[in-house]
């Protein structure tokens, strides 16, 4: 209904009703409600669907609304409001249901990525599996190779997997890369290869951008305006990159961040251009980017020279804007893109989390979360959830500084990804190989194999309700995975 008022009494003046819309746009929730209760005019203007409008888009509640597409924004602004308290208390109380996603008989999983609720999962078979977690039907369909003649179990261990809202990629041992349409089918798209095993992968976010390292060379592939996949960019670096990472939101030309050993390149594909970021100093430990950011972890040299350090540089300048940390450890992980804005969270080899100020360059907050190395990390703005090598899930309210629950299982946790109502985790074995015997018993495959759980907090939504498994394991179970993890990594004696 459009508001017929011209004049708002404003104190001894009259204001055009447009200027005090203009505002009041300035007020938060809380202010708002004060303003409504002066008189019926200032209610009239505090109600305004234009104002509570825009307080949902701050809020990022139905950021892809119009204003037309609801007559009573202060009504959809409460229950979204509601909705977040009700998420928030399960994931403190562990309120929800949870799955653990079938596995592929006779093998073991190999590497594990996810995007929205959409998790695909690589394994020792060859075999590639995706589930949709967001509608509680996981009968996963399996992803087939371009060549029909494989036979199950005759083609290469899946070195990598990533997953978009659209596509769906897989490295392979023998360095063939497949590329999937999820709109169009289970076969791909686009098979390409590479004369040596892929060592990094990486696919953009937001676009049809996929990134591939093996041997010295570095591959950008892209489909043209006529849909047919192509390479984009092709560069040659001196040193076998570890890292690899497609900056986000580039619009038309695809770049990439590599790290090989002691360097770090910005890779351009606009014109093949090469931009040297770091060079000759620690290697690089840890790898993330933003829009406009790249983090990385180094090695340190020891308390008697410098510690372990995250080196932040922004893309546009290309120098280097913080240097964090100096601990004695080395950073084992870092999550740049999916922190609040100013925050960073980082996983180290002595098990402790930090959430790094990235205005003051302090560390705002450590916390011993495992017991061995952190192999995984992300944060919202009120939540920590982690992984260690010891195959433990944490969650922590970092605002109150309290562990809030956690999940054992006995593998190294190498993939988290959560939004406000789910969460996902993957624990992959170090060790893909298992002995015949091994194959032949149920308990032992399954505490070889690995594991990936689906987590759902919005209970309106759930197939079921059940508490979330919230202990650790036995210290049998725990020898075990140490024994694991000794077989994995022997001590060699000098």
């Amino acid at each position: 209904m459009k508001n017929e008022m011209n004049d708002v009494p404003f104190f001894d003046i009259q204001l055009p009703y447009e200027l005090a819309i203009n505002i009041f746009q300035y007020l938060d929730r809380k202010e708002l409600g004060r303003c409504a209760q002066v008189s019926k005019t200032w209610k009239v203007i505090a109600e305004d669907e234009v104002l509570w409008y825009r307080l949902c888009q701050q809020e990022g509640h139905l950021p892809d609304s119009s204003i037309s597409d609801y007559s009573c924004w202060k009504l959809i602004f409460q229950e979204c409001r509601a909705k977040e308290h009700m998420l928030r208390t399960n994931w403190k109380n562990r309120k929800g249901a949870v799955s653990e996603l079938e596995h592929v008989p006779d093998t073991v999983l190999c590497d594990v990525h996810s995007h929205d609720g959409v998790v695909i999962a690589g394994y020792t078979s060859g075999d590639v599996r995706v589930w949709d977690t967001r509608t509680w039907d996981y009968v996963a369909p399996f992803l087939e190779s371009e060549d029909e003649e494989d036979e199950p179990g005759m083609q290469p261990n899946v070195s990598f997997v990533r997953i978009n809202s659209s596509l769906a990629v897989a490295a392979y041992e023998d360095g063939f890369l497949n590329i999937w349409d999820l709109r169009t089918g289970k076969y791909p798209v686009h098979r390409f290869e590479h004369d040596a095993r892929i060592q990094a992968l990486a696919l953009s976010q937001d676009d049809a951008t996929v990134a591939t390292a093996s041997a010295f060379d570095v591959v950008m592939l892209s489909p043209n305006e006529e849909g047919y996949w192509q390479i984009a960019a092709e560069f040659e670096v001196p040193k076998l990159v570890q890292y690899l990472e497609i900056v986000p939101e580039t619009r038309r030309y695809p770049v990439a961040v590599a790290a090989a050993g002691d360097l770090m390149y910005l890779l351009k594909a606009e014109d093949s251009a090469r931009t040297l970021l770091y060079a000759h100093g620690p290697p690089v430990t840890c790898l993330d980017v933003s829009a406009n950011q790249v983090a990385f972890g180094v090695q340190g040299l020891g308390w008697v020279y410098e510690g372990s350090k995250i080196l932040v540089y922004s893309l546009e300048a290309g120098r280097r804007l913080l240097k964090l940390g100096n601990v004695l450890r080395d950073f084992t992980c870092v999550n740049l893109s999916d922190s609040p804005p100013n925050l960073m969270v980082s996983g180290n080899m002595d098990g402790r989390v930090r959430i790094h100020d990235l205005r003051s360059g302090n560390i705002a907050l450590s916390l011993s979360a495992h017991q061995l190395r952190v192999s995984a990390v992300q944060m919202d703005d009120w939540k920590i959830v982690s992984g260690g090598e010891e195959g433990l899930v944490s969650v922590w309210d970092y605002r109150m500084n309290q562990k809030l629950w956690e999940v054992y299982s006995g593998h190294p946790v190498q993939h988290i990804s959560f939004s406000s109502h789910s969460l996902i985790t993957a624990n992959v074995p170090y060790q893909t190989v298992m002995r015949n015997a091994d194959l032949d018993s149920f308990t032992t495959h399954r505490r070889h194999r690995g594991l990936i759980r689906a987590y759902e907090f919005a209970v309106d939504q759930l197939a079921f309700q059940s508490p979330l498994p919230v202990c650790r394991s036995s210290c049998d179970a725990m020898a075990t995975h140490y024994y694991d993890l000794a077989l994995a990594f022997p001590y060699n004696h000098v």
